[in-house]
């Protein structure tokens, strides 16, 4: 009989069994599951609603169980519904008597609530040490790529010259915005709703402060109907990880674009790529198209439960049950694409002088030409169409605006002088964009260094969370 079948006298249609089932899935929250039970039943005996013999009985049965379940000794069955009936029916058989006590003051609700709430801090921790890898990945490049000169581009056109370095770095900010996301998520993630029972609490006096606190929480939930009917923490993972999935997809366009022999800006390792079965002389970036394709799976996460959540009234109904499968695939997706994102970084190989080559041209040196002349007293905007007319000279003459003469550009305007050579040095123009965020050295090196200490405060805080995390099994 089921553990809820006091109230019926039918068995339980098995196409229903089957589709009511989540054991299939939530099975991965086996650990929490016993860990929040271990601290109610805690709790229940320090508030003096069971025994310290029934709690001791308890305690050690759930921990034999997790022994079990880790060693692959135990096979969750879809009878029992839930990973929360699969440990509860487990632990009565073990202990007897003792195990039927457990569920004292609380429901499934607030159980599978507790439960996610414990598994998605723990796998943000993760996600967040993942991320601070790629980072290290980039400094890596950056370090020895500051002097290396390539176009930057707006619509995809040559616009000005910049450094691979800050290229790099500029997804290495975007990545640092991500892991403040994840943290401030896992810091609103951080409340218990134990103890909220189904809905309304319960009679018995329990302490909600104490489970909190047994569980590594920050504070209970403040209200017991919140505390089992939303899903917004999962929700904003979701979102976390899609605008995440977002920098990574358009990290890989450009990887995509470089190691094509239009670009040729990079190699990708032989470890990091694939071949065709039919064109021999193909090296295809398989990596990043696979990230790129698996963003539009995070998203999809996204919107299912926001669609899935949109109609529901207060409290819990059985459509929260969606939420899951969503979340954990969103999470196992962004996991696996983090690691071998990193490793393709890592090993690619930097082509400097095809980036040289290809900052040649375009007139990316056009804005400087301008500000040569802005600097000499004209006007920017009348500097602005003097060297636009340069530049129409030049592609009807099919040169370069360095290329042209003293006497070429004296023409245009008696501004120009023998030193516009220099100013218009590709070196000499990203090197002189010295503002802060640019690409001259000295800015590169802020960048790095900034970089470089973001990661080591969050790879500390890592340490901290995932030690904290032992203890609490241990517990």
């Amino acid at each position: 009989m089921k553990l809820w079948g006091g109230r019926f006298r039918k068995e339980t249609d098995s196409l229903v069994n089957d589709f009511n089932s989540s054991i299939q899935f939530d099975c991965r929250l086996y650990r929490e599951d016993i860990e929040g039970s271990i601290a109610h039943a805690t709790m229940l005996a320090d508030c003096g609603i069971i025994s310290g013999e029934d709690k001791d009985q308890i305690i050690a049965g759930l921990k034999s169980i997790l022994a079990d379940v880790e060693a692959g000794k135990i096979e969750f069955t879809s009878d029992n519904e839930d990973i929360h009936m699969n440990v509860e029916s487990l632990l009565t058989e073990r202990i007897g008597p003792a195990g039927k006590r457990l569920h004292t003051a609380r429901s499934r609700n607030d159980q599978i609530a507790v439960d996610l709430r414990l598994y998605l801090r723990r796998e943000i921790d993760e996600i967040i040490r993942q991320i601070l890898d790629l980072q290290q990945a980039i400094l890596e490049q950056a370090r020895q790529h500051q002097n290396t000169v390539m176009p930057g581009y707006t619509h995809l056109q040559r616009a000005q010259p910049i450094s691979f370095a800050q290229h790099l770095l500029a997804y290495g900010a975007q990545l640092s915005r991500d892991v403040t996301r994840l943290a401030d998520c896992k810091k609103r993630m951080n409340i218990c709703p134990l103890g909220s029972g189904a809905l309304a609490g319960t009679t018995y006096p329990i302490n909600r402060w104490q489970t909190a606190k047994l569980l590594g929480f920050d504070a209970p939930c403040s209200n017991s109907l919140d505390g089992v009917s939303d899903r917004d923490y999962a929700l904003e993972l979701l979102s976390d990880l899609s605008i995440l999935m977002m920098h990574l997809s358009r990290f890989a366009e450009e990887v995509i674009l470089w190691c094509s022999w239009e670009f040729k800006f990079i190699e990708l390792d032989d470890a990091y790529s694939t071949g065709s079965s039919i064109m021999p002389q193909k090296k295809n970036p398989d990596v990043a198209e696979l990230v790129r394709g698996k963003t539009g799976r995070v998203y999809g996460h996204l919107m299912g439960l926001l669609t899935a959540m949109k109609g529901l009234p207060l409290a819990y109904n059985k459509d929260m049950q969606e939420d899951k499968e969503p979340v954990f695939d969103a999470v196992d997706t962004v996991k696996m694409c983090l690691p071998v994102f990193t490793g393709m970084i890592g090993t690619m190989r930097v082509l400097p002088q095809n980036m040289r080559r290809a900052a040649g041209g375009g007139f990316i040196n056009a804005t400087d030409c301008a500000d040569y002349l802005a600097k000499k007293g004209m006007p920017f905007r009348d500097a602005y169409t003097t060297v636009g007319n340069l530049v129409y000279y030049c592609t009807e003459n099919g040169k370069l605006l360095e290329e042209l003469s003293l006497e070429e550009l004296q023409n245009i305007s008696p501004l120009f002088g023998e030193d516009v050579y220099e100013a218009l040095s590709l070196e000499t123009c990203m090197g002189q964009r010295k503002s802060y965020g640019g690409p001259a050295v000295e800015e590169t090196s802020r960048q790095i260094s900034e970089l470089d200490q973001f990661i080591q405060e969050y790879r500390a805080k890592a340490a901290s969370a995932i030690g904290g995390h032992r203890e609490e099994v241990q517990a």
